[in-house]
């Protein structure tokens, strides 16, 4: 009997080791790109899994890190007012998520919908991808990801980040098993191969960094400007939330909607990205990669993602290897951003296409071509330190139309259940 017990625990420990793989390269990609301490990142991907399973009763099997939602709004925030403001705008963030879960028990999840129907979410979340887009190209031709400096010569630049590109591309629609989960990785692997043999990797700074430290903590500081930035970029990972409880819902066969509740995940996504907000670390958000990896394996037990996250913080003390995580060439990078963002964008455009989202009427089509200009064009509204602009000013935007606009008359007699059913249907189940 104990024999069996301990084999059972091995097994667990192991499936634990086998996510954090499978969420590794999107989880330090984002600190990567947005100057953050990839270290950092594990620790607090660790932490607010751990703590998003205390809240949820350790009752439901995902995995939490790195939002690229976030991408263009920190690297903005971070130039504006500096890493640690920007820290105390996420920390704000996630208290908005801990304030929508505190509505959804209250009144019930339909309220998301009716505030962020698809023809919100969907445009906004096609803004995030493509406004990032120019970013991968850059980085992609050996340029910063601003195109202000040349790190590396054109034609090196092309050849590692089309390899890269081409990696993930492979791995993602050809590969089997847990090897189709990683593209990402597998990507940055064979990318950093080619850009190594090709002389873009300098590994001076990772062989004098020590073996064991503790990571570069960042404390937050809270500036009104960057709070008030940040606040709506909120919206869409709130909303994609639902989609990604509905998705381990089905994959599991259990309704975690109702039992440990909406408003409990909901509570732990915020509170996992706050914390981690207090230790420098990016927002957290649930791993659809992880999802995946759960259906492939039938690891169904919440314990595999404690083991996980622990996993994540011994990591994060080794500090040669976060160092090493900074070497990867920036083209490694593009060429992977290049599909990375591009998905986003096609997320949201699923969102629309599944929602079934009319978009011969005038209405839909105002919210969503104008969500798009505002977003794609840096359309910003406001003076100084005080103004919106990309996925905050849109997003506002789309809320505020749909909220302003009259319905048609057909629409005007949609019960609840029809929105909850749209809800349902509405989200694609892969990365933001």
């Amino acid at each position: 009997m104990s024999i069996g017990t301990n084999e059972g625990g091995l097994r667990t420990v192991l499936a634990g080791s086998q996510m954090l793989f499978v969420a590794f390269g999107a989880l330090v990609l984002m600190p990567l790109l947005t100057g953050l301490d990839p270290s950092v990142a594990l620790f607090t991907a660790g932490l607010g899994t751990l703590l998003f399973q205390f809240v949820t009763k350790r009752t439901v099997p995902v995995f939490l890190a790195s939002s690229f939602v976030f991408i263009a709004p920190i690297t903005y925030s971070t130039q504006t007012w500096g890493v640690q403001a920007t820290m105390g705008a996420l920390f704000a963030a996630g208290v908005v998520y801990m304030l929508l879960a505190f509505i959804v028990k209250i009144k019930g999840s339909g309220f998301l919908h009716r505030i962020m129907p698809p023809v919100v979410t969907g445009p906004v979340i096609m803004v995030i991808g493509l406004g990032l887009a120019p970013i991968a190209v850059n980085m992609a031709m050996g340029k910063a990801g601003d195109g202000s400096i040349v790190l590396f010569p054109y034609q090196d630049a092309m050849i590692v980040s089309m390899i890269a590109l081409g990696t993930t591309l492979i791995v993602a629609t050809m590969g089997r098993g847990i090897f189709r989960l990683v593209p990402i990785l597998a990507g940055v692997l064979v990318g950093y191969a080619a850009a190594y043999f090709m002389g873009m990797v300098d590994l001076t700074k990772a062989a004098a960094a020590p073996l064991i430290a503790v990571p570069n903590f960042v404390l937050p500081e809270f500036n009104l400007a960057a709070i008030l930035f940040m606040l709506p970029v909120a919206i869409a990972p709130a909303i994609e939330h639902v989609g990604d409880v509905l998705a381990i819902s089905n994959v599991t066969g259990k309704d975690y909607l109702k039992k440990p509740g909406l408003h409990r995940t909901l509570f732990g996504d915020g509170i996992a990205t706050s914390a981690a907000s207090m230790f420098g670390g990016p927002p957290n958000t649930t791993y659809s990669e992880v999802t995946g990896a759960v259906m492939l394996t039938k690891s169904f037990n919440p314990m595999v993602m404690v083991w996980a996250a622990v996993f994540a913080i011994i990591l994060a003390f080794v500090a040669k290897f976060g160092v090493l995580l900074q070497t990867i060439p920036s083209p490694v990078m593009g060429g992977i951003l290049i599909l990375l963002f591009g998905s986003i964008a096609a997320v949201g455009l699923n969102t629309i296409v599944k929602a079934k989202v009319d978009m011969a009427q005038q209405r839909n089509l105002v919210i969503v071509s104008t969500t798009l200009v505002f977003g794609i064009g840096g359309m910003a509204v406001g003076s100084g330190d005080l103004n919106l602009q990309g996925v905050s000013l849109c997003g506002l935007v789309a809320i505020v139309l749909n909220l302003i606009l009259p319905l048609p008359k057909d629409e005007d007699r949609q019960d609840l259940s029809e929105e909850q059913a749209v809800v349902n249907d509405l989200v694609d189940h892969g990365r933001s």
